[in-house]
């Protein structure tokens, strides 16, 4: 975990220039591809799946090392074929656990964050589970166990992989000739996010674009269908704390309503989306049919409000990466509650965002959790040894983080409702 906690800390500012740089190419260019609640958002998603990572809050039923020490029929040497045979594995056992996510009602829920974005950038890139806690989908991995694929390779692949699926989460880069045919490219992805009929479950590759085309799930991106971003049920939150378990809570609630049960047991594994017939009728939701009269969601927000949010993003963000440096000097407690904390404060400011009156209770828990963390650790985790006082700033920003919520929350929102009552 250590290892991860210090790629993470190269891997970070590395994804900040790479989005600022897409920013900076979309105001040349005049293509609008960020709002500023949805960017945040979307950041604020990235650090909780940091969180989760950090904390090893996962299950896993079968490891990977279990299986390679007892179903290995040959043991591979070390080369770079072994390397590139592990990647191309890692790759088919991607493409289908994302089909899975996407087709299954339940799996869906371990999946819906990453779609839940209404815009299509390398910001939404980082919306990541925290709700996929057990891990499912081992079966996929017995062809690279059968061969005898070392668990630390799997280890140094895995994240390498992960983190080239960054790149394509973009709509400033169109169609790249003859690649188009190999990998995965902006446009094949740009349809993958799309809401629109045509683009529904399509092309679930994660780097290879072949995968898709040998199991009959390609689509192209169509020059008069452009794509829509987001899920045909909007998320409408900003908080990807509600995000990453509305779809569960949301079948949990229908399994309870319906008088059947059979639908009861049924309704966990159906296809993505399907409801009991009485309670479809009963409790109907809104669904996008037409994507191109889809209304974003938007909420309250006035320019300071915005900045703040971005303020809220960049200190949580910098307590972040202290965290991420530190890793290996915290005992596991300690990164437990620095997590808590954490996770406390992103519920806190995108609640606000979400001009939601829980925030104020949230900013309230993580003031007196803050203190009593300073309190007991002697100061900031050890922050002074790395700046004089810093563990100071940190109770500033605290009380001050509390005060301006409070205002936005009580008196900016009041006086906009009255001026607009008027």
């Amino acid at each position: 975990m250590e290892t991860y906690a210090i790629a993470l800390s190269y891997a970070i500012p590395g994804f900040m220039i790479l989005i600022l740089i897409e920013y900076l190419i979309s105001l040349w260019k005049k293509i609008p591809v960020n709002e500023a609640m949805d960017t945040i958002s979307s950041l604020s998603s990235g650090m909780t799946d940091t969180l989760r990572s950090l904390t090893g809050l996962a299950v896993i039923i079968i490891s990977y090392q279990w299986m390679v020490d007892h179903i290995a029929l040959i043991e591979i040497q070390s080369s770079i074929w072994l390397y590139i045979l592990t990647f191309i594995g890692l790759d088919f056992a991607g493409y289908w656990s994302h089909r899975f996510n996407h087709t299954i009602n339940l799996f869906w829920n371990r999946h819906i964050v990453h779609h839940s974005s209404e815009e299509f950038n390398l910001a939404c890139a980082l919306r990541q589970s925290i709700s996929a806690i057990i891990s499912i989908y081992f079966f996929l991995y017995i062809p690279l166990a059968l061969i005898g694929v070392p668990a630390n390779i799997i280890a140094l692949v895995a994240p390498i992989h992960l983190f080239a699926q960054f790149w394509y989460h973009t709509r400033l880069v169109g169609k790249m000739g003859f690649l188009e045919h190999i990998i995965v490219t902006p446009s094949h992805h740009r349809v993958h996010h799309a809401i629109n009929d045509e683009y529904l479950d399509k092309n679930y590759s994660q780097i290879f674009i072949f995968w898709d085309k040998l199991f009959g799930t390609f689509q192209e991106e169509l020059p008069n269908k452009p794509p829509v971003y987001g899920v045909k049920k909007p998320v409408n939150t900003w908080n990807p704390f509600y995000i990453n378990f509305m779809h569960a809570w949301g079948i949990l609630k229908d399994a309870w309503r319906t008088k059947s049960w059979w639908d009861k047991i049924r309704i966990w594994y159906m296809p993505t989306g399907w409801r009991p017939d009485d309670v479809k009728e009963k409790y109907p939701i809104q669904i996008i049919t037409d994507p191109y009269t889809r209304k974003k969601y938007k909420t309250e927000s006035s320019l300071s409000l915005k900045i703040w949010s971005w303020i809220q993003l960049t200190a949580t963000l910098g307590l972040m990466y202290y965290l991420l440096i530190s890793f290996g000097d915290l005992e596991f407690v300690q990164i437990i509650n620095y997590a808590i904390f954490l996770a406390i404060s992103i519920f806190a400011y995108t609640s606000l965002m979400d001009r939601h009156i829980i925030s104020l209770f949230a900013e309230g828990i993580k003031l007196t959790m803050g203190l009593y963390l300073i309190s007991t650790e002697n100061g900031w985790f050890g922050v002074d040894n790395l700046l004089d006082g810093a563990t100071y700033i940190v109770i500033g920003y605290l009380i001050i983080s509390l005060v301006i919520s409070t205002y936005f929350q009580l008196i900016e929102r009041k006086h906009t409702i009255q001026s607009t009552a008027t």
